[in-house]
């Protein structure tokens, strides 16, 4: 585990607590020689985030679509910045660059983004073991809605375990180190 691809909000939300999370998240990544991988964003908690992992001694990658770019959303004193074509391109080169994904709290562009990874896990096409950082229980109706998914019986018991919902980062690298990638079911 090298590098860990972030995905929360281009906003700080509301609750303090989620600047602190941003914080917190980006001391343990340098602290613990985990590269960021991200939105390349200097606004909100990508902002945050990524200039609390470059305060610490920790190395930033950023991957932005160029029309974000033209917009002013980049933040220019990054490790390294990729400008690509569009969002499904930066998605796919977080991936591609990541060894772990992990998504602090955020709008639906964080949410379409985790889950898009997850759910490319349960096709092979992800290696990378897919988070979500609990912070002050953010993501607990999202926890149940994925529990309701195996009642329902649209996700199996098995592959509901290879998705992690924790408030603690110890918890979460425990879970990333120790992650197996799904089972590829055939029809």
């Amino acid at each position: 585990m090298q590098k860990i691809a972030v995905y929360c909000g281009a906003a700080t939300g509301t609750n303090p607590v989620y600047e602190q999370a941003a914080t917190e998240l980006g001391h343990y990544l340098a602290t613990h020689h985990l590269d960021l991988v991200y939105g390349g964003g200097g606004i909100g908690l990508m902002g945050i985030l990524a200039r609390q992992v470059l305060r610490d001694g920790g190395q930033v990658y950023g991957v932005m679509p160029q029309e974000l770019v033209d917009r002013g959303a980049a933040f220019t004193g990054l490790t390294d910045l990729q400008i690509v074509a569009d969002m499904a391109t930066r998605k796919q080169t977080m991936l591609t660059l990541a060894d772990g994904c992990l998504a602090l709290p955020g709008g639906p562009g964080t949410l379409e983004e985790i889950v898009e990874a997850f759910s490319w896990a349960r096709l092979g096409d992800n290696s990378n073991p897919c988070a979500f950082y609990n912070v002050n229980h953010y993501y607990d109706s999202l926890e149940r809605f994925f529990d309701d998914m195996v009642t329902n019986g649209f996700l199996t018991p098995t592959d509901r375990q290879k998705l992690c919902f924790a408030d603690s980062l110890d918890t979460i690298m425990t879970f990333m180190t120790t992650y197996q990638p799904p089972k590829i079911r055939t029809y």
